[in-house]
């Protein structure tokens, strides 16, 4: 009776939010809303007004990250969902303090350093990055999102899951109308997609792109969220969902004969049963006033991004030329790269000098080594990582040196998404998650209607290194969801998808807005400049044609455009409750940005 009673109220907030959707189809979305009683921002209009929903019923913010985050996996699906995992920062008004949560995927016991080595290679070559590697049983991680909803909001929600959930069930049986970004990224992994008979099924009808503007339904997803609101996340880690995941990794389900080889991978039922989020203390960084809290391993993102801006600080790059200014952050980034490259990873087993690489004296020594000239192009541009370990105190035998490490070219995702929300109490949510590729490893869980990730291409394959495959360990992230205090006690949230792009991005709107002065808006639709410790810096198309870019080429910069980097949202609360939230104008066809009240 009492299960009869809670699936009949259930049903009518279905109703209430099938209605909510058609409403939504007719509503002109913006990038930049302002008003108060809280506001959301993300890359899609549905799952917008969908946070936005959840927040006039009286949800607080991290009921409507959950919702909204859920409605992202029916009408985002390529960049995250429930086969993937994610990072969530949140700002607890009432206690004033911030909490991480860490749902990053995990490896497989099965898995070892040897993950990705190529079985008919003589000399032990690892398997070619694309398709082999993303596209195979081997690169699945357990997922993390499921149980890091239900944590989130068994901890500091005050909604159920089963509540969150119901906006997306109807989004998923209702449908969405298929713009030409979601097109698009189909049509970017057809070959991959079409290798999966249940992908296929899915995304490519009788072989074809779904049409742009035609009506795309996700009937196997909808029944999958109603098992997670009915039995809980037990039904995802322990019940038929588990048993049809372990399937799909150990027996993927490829074409007869697929284009290209599809390996199989060992996640097993007890994988699924042990996985479990952490609740972990936040980055903290003092930036020219500024405290910006980020997430700490395994994402590299709150680290490195403070130390981007440790050493920035000793420049006053608000009045220093343009051009000779990005010059300045173009090398911060590259020495910090180097040292997240080198020394970062999941820190249940690796032993991080990270006092020494966050200490005063050692971001001294780095920042010393910025000038006026680019580094020699003999170099390929390279900076060595530093030694942090004069600078901290461990007695550990472990850290008495530090072993050589290899300058790797790293393969990250450009999919993932992010999101923001707040609410009237004052609570702030930043949440970044994802698959790792777009469209993840192409294989969409048989009957259950969702993408599994491809996370474990996160780790670096070959040993030793600090990212090397392990059992049970976490690969090293970029993500870098980020709540900031201003010296006037604003709260800011922002953050990006776009690989180990996102740091760099998060950095330069940090650099955007406290530096240079520009708004929210206009720090997100700004130019993306990217230095990875690599030969050139990555940077938006045509930039290069700019005066800034063509004064950056003439100092010897060597600048790469690339199509898409960075969807990124935000907001802003000033401590009398107006609020403003902006979204990306543009990149990956631009988001939405709404408020509950003007």
């Amino acid at each position: 009776m009492v299960r009869r009673i809670i699936l009949g109220v259930l049903g009518g907030c279905l109703c209430f939010f099938l209605l909510s959707n058609r409403i939504l189809l007719s509503q002109t979305p913006s990038v930049v809303a302002q008003g108060r009683g809280g506001a959301v921002a993300t890359v899609d209009a549905r799952a917008t007004q969908i946070g936005i929903d959840v927040l006039k019923r009286g949800g607080n913010a991290i009921d409507a990250a959950v919702a909204t985050a859920a409605a992202l996996g029916v009408s985002d699906p390529f960049s995250a969902g429930i086969g993937g995992g994610g990072f969530m920062v949140i700002y607890l008004k009432d206690s004033d303090r911030v909490i991480t949560i860490d749902g990053r995927e995990q490896a497989p016991a099965a898995a070892d350093v040897n993950l990705f080595k190529d079985p008919d290679s003589p000399t032990g070559q690892v398997l070619p990055f694309s398709p082999n590697r993303i596209s195979s049983g081997l690169a699945v991680g357990v997922p993390g999102t499921p149980l890091e909803w239900a944590e989130a909001l068994n901890r500091y929600g005050t909604l159920s899951l089963a509540e969150a959930l119901q906006p997306a069930i109807a989004l998923a049986e209702n449908g969405f109308v298929v713009d030409e970004t979601f097109a698009q990224q189909i049509e970017e992994n057809q070959a991959r997609f079409a290798a999966f008979t249940s992908t296929g099924a899915l995304y490519l009808p009788g072989g074809k792109l779904p049409a742009v503007g035609s009506r795309f339904k996700s009937p196997d997803l909808a029944k999958t969220y109603r098992l997670l609101a009915e039995q809980g996340v037990n039904a995802f880690y322990r019940g038929d969902i588990a048993a049809a995941i372990v399937q799909t990794v150990q027996r993927p389900p490829a074409v007869a004969n697929p284009p290209f080889p599809i390996i199989p991978g060992g996640m097993t039922l007890t994988d699924l049963d042990h996985y479990a989020v952490r609740v972990r203390p936040p980055t903290v960084t003092s930036y020219r006033g500024y405290t910006l809290y980020s997430m700490g391993l395994p994402s590299s993102g709150g680290i490195t991004t403070g130390e981007i801006l440790s050493i920035l600080e000793g420049f006053d790059l608000g009045q220093a030329d343009r051009a000779k200014a990005w010059h300045t952050v173009i090398e911060a980034e590259r020495l910090a790269f180097a040292d997240r490259n080198a020394y970062l990873g999941d820190p249940e087993y690796v032993d991080v000098p990270l006092p020494g690489l966050r200490s005063a004296d050692f971001i001294e020594t780095r920042r010393a080594l910025i000038s006026d000239r680019v580094p020699d192009a003999a170099q390929d541009f390279r900076a060595a990582p530093g030694n942090p370990l004069p600078y901290q105190v461990d007695p550990s035998p472990s850290m008495t040196g530090l072993p050589p490490v290899a300058l790797l070219d790293e393969h990250s995702g450009t999919s993932t998404t992010h999101l923001v929300t707040n609410d009237r109490m004052g609570n702030v949510v930043s949440y970044t998650l994802t698959l790792e590729s777009i469209g993840g490893s192409g294989m969409v869980v048989p009957g259950y209607g969702f993408i599994l990730n491809n996370e474990m291409t996160d780790f670096d394959p070959v040993s030793p290194h600090p990212n090397a495959p392990e059992p049970g360990k976490r690969p090293r992230s970029s993500m870098s969801p980020t709540i900031a205090r201003s010296p006037k006690g604003d709260m800011l949230a922002f953050g990006s998808p776009g690989g180990s792009t996102i740091i760099t991005t998060v950095a330069g709107i940090a650099v955007n807005l406290i530096d240079f002065g520009l708004s929210l808006p206009d720090a997100i639709a700004a130019p993306r400049i990217s230095q990875r410790n690599t030969g050139t810096t990555q940077v938006d198309s045509n930039f290069e044609q700019t005066a800034i870019g063509q004064a950056l080429t003439a100092m010897g910069h060597g600048l790469a455009p690339v199509p898409e980097m960075g969807a990124a949202v935000g907001l802003i609360t000033s401590p009398e409750g107006s609020i403003i939230a902006a979204a990306e104008p543009t990149r990956r066809g631009g988001g939405t940005a709404m408020v509950v009240g003007r």
